[in-house]
């Protein structure tokens, strides 16, 4: 084994315009904004891409051509991006996923990543460890939410590898392999799979890091286990259903109540049949709960709400991340989160604006700033 973080990622500074469509646009910045991919690629592929299907095909012959070129980094990530938008029954999805995975090892075979298989109700967890690059600070544990991989967030966990921090990222149900591989739904009693990660690696003090949903997910899962004494989340809402207006919220949830036939019919028809984020949603909803069912799978927005969150029940310290222009979760969330955290020892919101490139969902632009806040922060608590 090499030296933990052996390869050494720059994070470009700006939310670049690859398409008009943010649909697309988010998702070409994604992997560029991690330091997994180039600019003139992304640019690219921007530039052939109106639909899905062009989406799967530019992205898989930018991985080829990264491939026949010895860029094995990008051709991982451009795998994955080709795997982002395959629809969930595309036999496709589970072939690129593969790829993506058996490229992103050979990449960082020297590098000094202990792979875990973590056992977990007659199933398995995913998870990865590397050891702080000098003497240790602590530990810092992240994952994902809705549609991440563990790896993806390779770059990030070097970084606080490099400031003195042992790390662990992890894979609970509904993600990457320990879905994928050992077919574990979504649940969203996450302080589950996290108490099952403390308890593998013996661990007693850490700071939990949720990004995207997984800023939901992490607060939950701090509401219930003591060993987290620090928590981070960005991305997130305390409730999405209170992401919609408060007329259409009403009406949504009393159709779901009284008329669950008819609204899966209409559901099937809006989002079954056509191209566009919210039938994207729908169809990841659905593989990451494996529920076949369109209202069964949109009921997990429906759980995911303040209630269930228990934020009056964190008592760690706590920062909140959030972009002033996220255009996945409306910035009202920002607040209401905040004030719902009663309990904890001390509440840190730090919104991002538009002239530090960080604005968008999870500071995807200016990754290197968001890292930057969280190291200083984790320091000072």
């Amino acid at each position: 084994m090499g030296a933990p973080g052996k390869h050494k990622f720059e994070f470009p500074v700006g939310y670049e315009k690859f398409h008009n469509k943010q649909l697309f646009n988010f998702q070409l910045n994604r992997p560029y904004a991690f330091g997994y991919a180039r600019l003139q690629d992304m640019r690219e592929a921007g530039r052939k891409i109106s639909s899905f299907s062009d989406w799967k095909r530019e992205m898989l012959g930018q991985a080829e051509k990264a491939v026949s070129e010895g860029r094995l980094l990008n051709a991982a990530f451009y795998f994955r991006a080709a795997e982002f938008y395959t629809k969930s029954d595309d036999p496709d999805k589970s072939v690129l996923y593969d790829k993506f995975i058996d490229l992103f090892y050979t990449v960082f075979e020297e590098d000094e990543i202990e792979e875990h298989i973590v056992p977990y109700e007659g199933a398995y967890l995913v998870a990865l460890r590397i050891p702080a690059a000098v003497s240790s600070k602590g530990t810092v544990v992240i994952h994902g939410g809705f549609d991440s991989f563990i790896e993806e967030f390779y770059s990030m966990m070097t970084c606080f590898s490099s400031q003195g921090y042992d790390v662990i990222g992890f894979e609970g149900p509904g993600q990457g392999a320990s879905l994928r591989k050992f077919g574990l739904p979504l649940t969203l009693e996450w302080e589950k799979p996290v108490k099952t990660i403390l308890d593998y690696f013996q661990l007693e003090e850490v700071t939990l890091i949720g990004i995207s949903m997984g800023g939901w997910l992490c607060l939950r899962a701090s509401a219930f286990e003591p060993r987290i004494k620090r928590v981070i989340a960005t991305g997130h809402a305390i409730d999405y259903m209170k992401s919609m207006p408060s007329v259409f919220r009403k009406i949504h949830l009393w159709c779901m109540n009284h008329y669950p036939v008819f609204m899966n019919r209409m559901a099937a028809l809006k989002f079954e049949r056509r191209d566009g984020m919210a039938a994207w949603m729908v169809d990841q909803l659905k593989y990451i709960t494996r529920k076949s069912k369109p209202l069964d799978a949109l009921d997990v927005y429906v759980q995911m709400n303040e209630g269930n969150i228990h934020s009056e029940l964190v008592r760690q310290y706590v920062l909140i991340l959030t972009g002033r222009n996220d255009h996945f979760i409306p910035f009202k969330m920002h607040d209401l989160q905040l004030r719902a955290l009663v309990n904890a020892k001390s509440v840190t919101g730090r919104v991002f604006a538009e002239e530090e490139h960080a604005q968008n969902h999870c500071q995807i632009g200016n990754i290197g700033l968001a890292l930057e806040t969280m190291i200083a922060w984790m320091d000072t608590h």
